[in-house]
């Protein structure tokens, strides 16, 4: 049985990224498809791939985390890869509630200020 194999233009559509961001991606390496001619064709491991990267990008990882976390798969497996991914995690949580409480602190400042302009206009 044949693996399914996306093209290019069907990888962009599938996972609703730019040309640019496609070719972005092979260039950082995170993602390298098999080339017949001048096409590409990206296969299962190449959409799991994609899959993750898009998942990490959503939780605001760096790419450069995204291809060092996909790197240990690829040289010491599952579990090193999910002790990494916890890792990971960790830190990015821990930045995302520091960013959550400075936004808190911005809209409460900003509703204050608001407030008190709008108090003077009566």
């Amino acid at each position: 049985m044949t693996e399914k194999r996306l093209s290019f233009k069907e990888m962009c559509a599938t996972y609703e990224v730019t040309p640019r961001t496609l070719r972005y991606y092979e260039y950082i390496e995170l993602l390298e498809p098999t080339r017949e001619g001048r096409s590409r064709f990206y296969g299962p491991r190449e959409c799991a791939r994609m899959t993750l990267i898009l998942r990490g990008r959503k939780f605001g990882f760096a790419l450069e985390d995204i291809r060092q976390w996909l790197l240990i798969y690829e040289n010491d497996g599952t579990e090193a890869q999910m002790q990494s991914w916890i890792e990971l995690a960790d830190r990015q949580l821990a930045d995302l509630a520091e960013q959550r409480a400075q936004l808190d602190e911005s809209i409460a400042e900003l509703k204050k200020l608001r407030d008190s302009t709008a108090a003077t206009l009566g």
